[in-house]
């Protein structure tokens, strides 16, 4: 059964679930990172999500293609965001960093699955 809107596919559900977390840890950051790494985490956390479902309504594979890849660098963008949070010590970052290595993997998955299809 194809998927009828973004919100249908698991990935788009899982990313989602990543920013909600993301701003929730982020509330405790300090208020100095206000500006800093606390937007820079969010925004990049937000991308993923909002170019998955951009990418999901483009009408050829190849556009689709673009826009997975971008939420795949702002994927990255949030793995280094969540190093730093850790290393600086702002929050425990292991359980953000295991959901977006899985959100990662089916990312990949599903745009090798376009790419075989094309």
């Amino acid at each position: 059964m194809r998927s009828r809107s973004f919100e249908d596919v698991e990935i788009w559900k899982k990313s989602h679930a990543f920013v909600l977390e993301v701003y929730r840890q982020t509330e405790s950051f300090p208020k100095h990172e206000i500006y800093g790494l606390t937007s820079q985490l969010r925004r990049a956390a937000v991308s993923i999500p909002a170019n998955f479902a951009e990418g999901f309504g483009k009408a050829t594979k190849p556009d689709k293609l673009r826009f997975y890849s971008m939420s795949q660098g702002s994927l990255e963008e949030c793995r280094y965001y969540l190093i730093l949070a850790n290393d600086l010590g702002y929050c425990d970052t292991f359980a953000l960093r295991t959901l977006i290595d899985e959100i990662g993997r089916m990312l990949g998955s599903y745009m090798r699955a376009i790419k075989a299809d094309i």
